[in-house]
């Protein structure tokens, strides 16, 4: 009896000592994690302003937090709707479908927008949007699928795109401020717009503020601050909103971040976002770019003040945050969309190789050649961007073989002046493996995307002469950071690359669920 009773004791014992370990060493979950992009953040503009940012916002991340000083997206052409995509998704634009804010439909060779959908009712606006495009789930569709839908979801933004896109199919809400009443607008996709959004609107209402809002200097060490500029030319700036484009102008300006953290606010007092055990979802944007979208050398001071208001957005948000759920009971990941460098400069002047291409000329010109070969016709549908859409019923009207056009296009276009490079769609599809063609192929999307890419030289101008577009193309690297808060996050700052399709991943296994369903990226090690 002795032995006997040892032999069964023993592994009894090895049991408990198992679960008393695993009880110790297991991770809490967040009770709410919350999304931060903030669009056209720079690591660069982050260290160069670091004197002017107080100890509790983007300090506090960097003392507390785990910080990777270079991430990047792993495909070209970001915007902040494919970037806010590939976040929420872990995937690239050839997986999810969003290729950019806008694409060419191929069916009404008209552009269309990411979140276009014309059987939802916009709530507070005109605008009819859902996440229709995006065709893969996200990071909340699967805590939604995880919880049986008993997760609460919201997204708020500026912008739709950026709201709609980082809510997700399944979410209870997407806000955005919208561009002609400047509401807090919706869309029925979502069922119907709660109360508690309205009651925003019927109390705090911007459009009852905004004559009374203007933007200057939040003091005069940042208006002398001097990282663009001279101190003698430096200069105050005053921006009141007014007229019909007030409240376009208000969400380029430090002023809508503002405004963005107190619709969140009221939403974390009127709703049960992070009251129980089961995980809920916030996903916010703020602004960190130019006024009115102008050069940096346009607005320098400007730039300056939106980072440092930005850092005291920040700072409001954690203690927001704390005070609902409690510290360590929360998850922030903050990273950047990009960066789109918007001017265009006359490198002539400096004796820099330039010069200009006309995607509308080369469509013309390509068109011409292809009749030459082929007979008459219109070969070239539409151009967007750098890409070119070619008739596709024609050439099978024609019964042409549509691999002999695509390289006979390649090679015409390919002896332009100002052209780098000229890929196909069937190019890119076989060129996958490729690491120098990989990035461009990740931004494909064969339902979206264009027959034809041009790539022009650096340093050159594109111009659409029908749309008087026109922009500069550079290949320079501007890297962003991501950072982790909160919830246990290990504080350190990495240097070592990282790209942020590992972002859904790593968030997934803090929250105990799975990855979104087109993520092939392993979570981030050693976070926690």
């Amino acid at each position: 009896m002795h032995y006997k009773g040892h032999r069964f004791l023993t592994p009894l014992l090895l049991v408990l000592v198992w679960a008393n370990v695993e009880a110790q060493t297991a991770q809490p979950v967040p009770r709410l994690v919350v999304n931060v992009m903030v669009d056209q953040l720079r690591t660069d503009y982050l260290e160069a302003f670091s004197s002017l940012f107080g100890p509790d916002g983007f300090n506090r991340m960097l003392r507390e937090g785990r910080t990777y000083v270079d991430a990047s997206y792993p495909f070209s052409n970001i915007d902040r709707a494919s970037a806010v995509a590939s976040v929420m998704t872990g995937s690239v634009p050839y997986d999810n479908g969003i290729v950019g804010e806008r694409w060419m439909d191929r069916k009404t060779l008209r552009p269309m927008f990411c979140v276009d959908d014309a059987s939802c009712q916009g709530w507070l606006t005109s605008e009819k949007y859902s996440p229709s495009t995006l065709n893969v789930s996200t990071i909340t569709d699967e805590l939604k699928v995880a919880t049986n839908g008993r997760a609460l979801v919201y997204g708020i933004a500026p912008e739709p795109d950026a709201a709609i896109l980082s809510a997700g199919h399944a979410a209870d809400g997407a806000f955005w401020i919208d561009n002609a009443s400047g509401q807090w607008s919706s869309t029925s996709y979502y069922g119907e717009y709660p109360n508690w959004a309205l009651s925003y609107e019927a109390s705090e209402r911007l459009a009852s503020r905004i004559s009374d809002l203007s933007w200057t200097p939040i003091s005069s060490i940042v208006g002398n601050f001097n990282y663009f500029i001279s101190p003698q030319e430096s200069k105050r700036f005053h921006h009141s909103f007014t007229g019909d484009q007030r409240f376009r102008e208000f969400k380029t300006s430090a002023c809508v971040n503002d405004e963005v953290n107190r619709f969140v606010r009221h939403c974390l007092n009127s709703t049960e976002l992070g009251t129980d055990r089961v995980t809920d979802f916030l996903s916010v944007t703020y602004y960190a770019g130019t006024f009115c979208h102008k050069p940096v050398a346009e607005c320098p001071v400007e730039l300056q003040d939106t980072y440092v208001r930005l850092d005291l957005k920040l700072a409001e948000l954690f203690s927001m945050l704390e005070k609902k759920v409690g510290a360590g009971n929360y998850l922030v990941v903050l990273t950047s969309t990009g960066y789109a460098d918007n001017e265009v400069v006359d490198f002539s002047k400096y004796r820099i190789p330039t010069g200009t291409f006309s995607i509308t000329r080369a469509s013309a010109l390509l068109n011409m050649y292809l009749m030459a070969v082929y007979g008459q016709g219109k070969y070239v549908e539409t151009e967007f961007g750098s890409q070119l859409f070619l008739n596709q019923k024609l050439i099978e009207d024609k019964q042409l073989n549509l691999s002999d056009i695509l390289t006979r296009s390649q090679a015409f276009l390919i002896q332009m002046a100002g052209v780098k490079d000229v890929y196909t769609s069937e190019r890119l599809a076989l060129s996958a493996a490729m690491p120098d063609i990989r990035r461009l192929r990740n931004s494909f999307n064969q339902m979206r995307s264009g027959d034809i890419f041009i790539e022009v030289s650096p340093g050159w101008k594109m111009v659409n002469e029908e749309t008087y577009e026109q922009t500069l193309e550079r290949a320079s690297y501007v890297g962003f950071p991501l950072f982790f808060f909160g919830c246990n996050v290990r504080p350190e700052t990495v240097k070592v690359p990282v790209t942020v399709d590992c972002i859904a991943p790593t968030v997934a296994r803090f929250m105990r669920i799975r990855a979104p369903n087109a993520c092939s990226s392993a979570p981030l090690s050693a976070v926690r």
